[in-house]
């Protein structure tokens, strides 16, 4: 079970409907974006990253994302929670010779 907070919460105030992305990155991080079109055409995009245990590492909510379709919108973010899930991964320790 994911533990959400308050990013999440201002995305999920609207019941318009949206289309999501969820992936299990292979450190165990899973990545949740989702994107909408708002009531009056704005693309709208959410950004969730969790730990194992369902942990919000990160939530990002994008009330506007000008000039941006869906699509182009949920790749976008598909690409900023995979590179941030690497800042967000614990670093293997670096031996010294």
């Amino acid at each position: 079970m994911r533990i959400r907070e308050e990013a999440y919460r201002h995305w999920a105030q609207s019941q318009l409907p949206s289309r999501s992305h969820e992936e299990q990155l292979s450190d165990g991080i899973t990545i949740d974006v989702q994107v909408r079109l708002s009531r009056l055409g704005a693309t709208q995009m959410f950004i969730g990253m969790y730990s194992d245990n369902g942990t919000a590492l990160l939530e990002e909510y994008y009330p506007t994302r000008p000039g941006e379709t869906t699509t182009r919108a949920m790749v976008w973010g598909v690409n900023r929670a995979r590179a941030m899930s690497l800042d967000a991964a614990p670093q293997p320790q670096r031996l010294r010779a």
